[in-house]
């Protein structure tokens, strides 16, 4: 079974039907366990079939008793027609007693199913969190910039999703960077230090100080030859 689930992992992004098929085979011997179940799940969203893919999640969920795999509901909700549903399943949620990054893939998803729904406000709407600051680079940010940029598409606001499109390009950049990759650039980043001595933080504002990492995107300089 671990190693099925090995292979699963290792396939996944280059391909995703062997992943499924390890994971499948992981079931068939561990159907009781959460990770498996978790496992199949992913792989199966990840090969299309959301029906499945739905319905393993619902196990995983009620074997775990964890919501962390909330936004891969509603958009599995999403690939078998029913937004609607996906919104259902996303609000019933307690979004405070999520992690950050769960929460912020929520948002992506919840904003993804209104515009499936032809409701772009709405779906900029569901992006506005506090999560959402232009001047720091999370793991989650590239991801949620590129949301809002493409519902600023859909609303005609082109201006604003190209800035949107360039602010996810230098997070990711800056994410590389501290990663130690993307060395043909000069990107400018600093550790973000707690600073205790403030008293107009928001409460908001405290619950992105508990992410592991976080890096101020100050400056990219890129080679003037590009």
């Amino acid at each position: 079974m671990a190693r099925h689930l090995a292979m699963a992992g290792m396939l996944i992004d280059e391909d995703p039907a062997r992943a499924h098929e390890h994971a499948l085979a992981a079931s068939r011997r561990a159907g009781r366990v959460a990770v498996v179940r978790e496992t199949v799940a992913i792989t199966a969203y990840a090969v299309g079939d959301y029906a499945l893919a739905l319905r393993e999640l619902r196990t995983y969920r009620r074997i775990s008793g964890n919501d962390d795999q909330i936004a891969l509901i509603v958009d599995s909700e999403r690939g078998v027609g029913r937004p609607e549903r996906g919104l259902e399943e996303g609000r019933a949620v307690d979004r405070a007693s999520l992690p950050i990054p769960v929460r912020v893939q929520l948002a992506i998803a919840m904003s993804g199913a209104r515009l499936d729904l032809g409701q772009p406000d709405r779906a900029l709407t569901e992006l506005d969190i506090p999560e959402l600051d232009p001047d720091r680079a999370f793991e989650w940010s590239p991801a949620l910039f590129l949301a809002r940029a493409t519902v600023l598409e859909e609303l005609g606001r082109d201006d604003e999703a190209a800035e949107w499109h360039r602010r996810a390009d230098i997070a990711a950049e800056a994410l590389d960077a501290a990663a130690g990759v993307g060395e043909d650039e000069t990107i400018v980043v600093e550790e973000l230090e707690d600073d205790t001595d403030e008293t107009d933080e928001t409460d908001d504002a405290d619950e992105l100080d508990e992410a592991d990492e976080m890096i101020v995107v100050q400056e990219i300089i890129e080679d003037e030859d590009r």
